[in-house]
């Protein structure tokens, strides 16, 4: 307790993505040692440059904790062994059944034992269901011969990274805790209280992994409300835009989500199955939010069939003979992510129907390889300044990125298809635009 609060522990940080990168660099810049984990070389290198590849984390970041000697990057595991904390913070997916893959969670659960020494505390951040922590993590840490409560503890506290976010970072971020136990509750506030600006302990893992899992249904459900409405007020001549934000003035009672072309990222599409497909062991049904994922996931469909309507009463003819400027490649605006992009699902839709289609994203030159989309991956973004508008039929706006001209794609002419409403929250024409 003392070493935690004194910052004298030293840290490992176990996955260096969207969530461990920033933590292990606000965990050293608040003075403790860490030690950063990645099984991918690349990213080793990267980092050891001076290279950030997040966002979120700044050259002049990675800098500040380098020229402190407060980090190193390491692919050598055994060097878990010198960690007094350890924190997980490893993908989560659903495999092709949509259901959850634990393997990455386990596999480094197995990799740790091997390598931590008595007195450690371990900490998951990675999104699951309930009980994970307690029933499958713990379990595995003690295949060694060291004894949970007593050798180490174990606690959850769900990661809160929004990429893009210039408001919250991971240090602003108020940070649930749960241990699965008083003592490993209180060690795992004892850290956290050094690193985040807020603590909120709550009175086990199964409670913390339930807040964040609920965070993410909460959203997802509350997206395919508005996407549902999009598709009724639309046929009812309806802007659900403005619907929205009329409703957005009541003071209380009301809370402003908007509808998009499907839903994108590494947890809304993917973290209400987790409970869905835990909620069958207890031999419960989870109609309402299994319902919001059929309405989501059929989003791209919608999109499309909007976008067929507008080329057959433009110009008589189908999807198949067309050109379209697909806007936007990755999930959510002014960053390059790309899981679970719906915007990869309605490029692959249209090619399927035989489109000629162009993708253009300030933020991604190329798409990387896919599990779902590997035939789409080294499509190359177009320029800005290359587009013209006899190349194209017609715009396709998926992801609203900033840094897009979208006075050049209104002075191009053309139909604009727009599931973000970006044309209209611009105070540009509307003459050629379609609201999908």
């Amino acid at each position: 307790m003392v070493a935690l609060e004194n910052r004298a522990a030293k840290v490992g940080i176990v996955g260096l993505g969207y969530v461990g990168l920033p933590l292990a660099v606000t965990v050293a810049l608040r003075g403790f040692h860490v030690l950063g984990f990645d099984l991918d070389d690349t990213k080793i290198t990267n980092l050891d440059q001076g290279q950030s590849y997040i966002e979120a984390v700044s050259p002049e970041m990675l800098d500040e904790v380098t020229d402190a000697k407060r980090v190193s990057w390491t692919t050598d595991f055994s060097r878990l062994s010198d960690c007094d904390v350890i924190v997980i913070c490893v993908p989560t997916p659903l495999t092709r059944h949509r259901e959850p893959d634990l393997s990455y969670v386990e596999a480094t659960g197995r990799t740790i034992a091997e390598h931590m020494r008595a007195g450690t505390l371990v900490v998951l951040e990675s999104t699951t269901f309930p009980g994970t922590t307690d029933d499958i993590l713990t379990p595995i840490l003690a295949g060694q011969g060291l004894r949970p409560e007593q050798d180490f503890w174990v606690a959850f506290s769900p990661e809160r990274e929004d990429p893009g976010n210039k408001t919250y970072r991971t240090h602003s971020i108020p940070k649930i805790v749960g241990g699965d136990s008083e003592a490993a509750g209180q060690l795992a506030v004892a850290f956290y209280k050094n690193v985040v600006d807020e603590v909120v302990p709550v009175s086990s893992t199964r409670t913390a992994e339930a807040v964040k899992i609920t965070e993410n249904i909460f959203r997802s459900v509350n997206i395919a409300l508005v996407n549902e409405l999009k598709m009724i007020y639309d046929a009812m001549g309806v802007d659900v835009w403005e619907v929205i934000d009329g409703a957005a003035t009541k003071p209380f009672g009301f809370m402003p989500f908007y509808p998009g072309p499907g839903l994108g990222g590494h947890c809304i599409p993917i973290d209400p199955f987790y409970l869905t497909w835990k909620a069958r062991e207890y031999g419960i049904a989870t109609r309402f939010i299994e319902l919001a994922g059929e309405i989501n996931v059929k989003m791209p469909e919608y999109v499309v069939s909007r976008l067929r309507e507008v080329l057959d009463q433009t110009f008589g003819k189908g999807l198949s003979k067309s050109r379209i400027l697909l806007i936007g490649i990755s999930y959510k605006k002014n960053v390059p992510d790309m899981r679970e992009s719906p915007s990869v699902e309605l490029l692959d839709m249209m090619l399927k129907q035989g489109a000629h289609v162009d993708f253009l994203d300030p933020h991604t030159d190329e798409i990387p390889r896919m599990r779902e989309y590997p035939h789409l991956q080294g499509r190359k973004a177009v320029v800005e300044a290359d587009v013209r508008a006899e190349d194209y039929d017609a715009v396709l706006i998926s992801t609203d990125h900033d840094a897009v001209d979208y006075a050049m794609l209104a002075g191009l002419g053309i139909p604009v298809i727009d599931t973000r409403n970006a044309f209209a929250a611009r105070g540009l024409p509307m003459d050629m635009v379609t609201k999908a």
